[in-house]
């Protein structure tokens, strides 16, 4: 079905509102007694943009005023970036980068760029506030030749990187099957890496939404 009219009828100032909702459940700084499941550290792999899109805010959907959106599942991704005790990490960069509908990075590397779609931005970038907040909307990953689906993630503040990992799809049958995925050995780890991608609340043409949590191993300085 076309999503291009109902898409475009969604303002950058409804896609905030949308993706700011359940943030209140994890407002209170240094909640937690204990530390917190650290985020594993995942491969950065061979597809980081070696050359940026024009357009490198959070909406991976519609490049820069252009009126016609990227083809996918659109999912509305959020989380909060914590350190281990719980604590919000402000002014935390977190960069985002995944394959198209058809499976292409915009990576010149990928020798599919035939096959990329135009209207997707392949990569976004978000500061946090001080509830350590982050807020994309993209579309649901999809397989990538040898890969599950999976969408990867950098977390960086003042020029240093933190962290750099992916998340994967719960329940994705793919998952058993990727060597990257299978090198978690952890079940906590694993479980903390795949997250659900579910029907979005109140929704008509099939949007998800998706939280990942990143607990960084380390107390950035503020």
């Amino acid at each position: 079905m076309p999503k291009s009219r109902h898409v475009r009828s969604r303002s950058r100032r409804e896609f905030l509102g949308t993706l700011a909702l359940g943030a209140a459940a994890f407002t209170t700084p240094g909640a937690f007694a204990e530390e917190l499941f650290r985020t594993p550290a995942q491969t950065e792999g061979p597809f980081y943009p070696d050359k940026f899109p024009l357009d490198t805010d959070n909406d991976l959907i519609v490049i820069n005023d252009s009126t016609t959106p990227a083809v996918g599942e659109v999912t509305y991704l959020g989380g909060r970036i914590l350190d281990a005790r719980g604590n919000p990490v402000r002014n935390a960069l977190v960069e985002i980068w995944q394959v198209d509908h058809n499976g292409v990075y915009i990576h010149s590397g990928d020798n599919r760029q035939d096959k990329h779609d135009q209207h997707f931005q392949g990569y976004g970038r978000f500061l946090t506030g001080s509830t350590g907040e982050y807020h994309f909307r993209t579309i649901k990953p999809v397989v990538y030749p040898g890969r599950t689906p999976h969408i990867h993630f950098k977390i960086g503040k003042r020029e240093k990187e933190l962290l750099t990992t992916q998340c994967y799809v719960k329940g994705d049958p793919h998952n058993e099957r990727d060597g990257i995925y299978r090198s978690i050995r952890d079940p906590k780890a694993r479980e903390a890496v795949t997250i659900d991608f579910a029907p979005l609340e109140g929704t008509r043409i099939g949007e998800l939404t998706a939280r990942f949590d990143i607990v960084l191993g380390q107390t950035p300085e503020a």
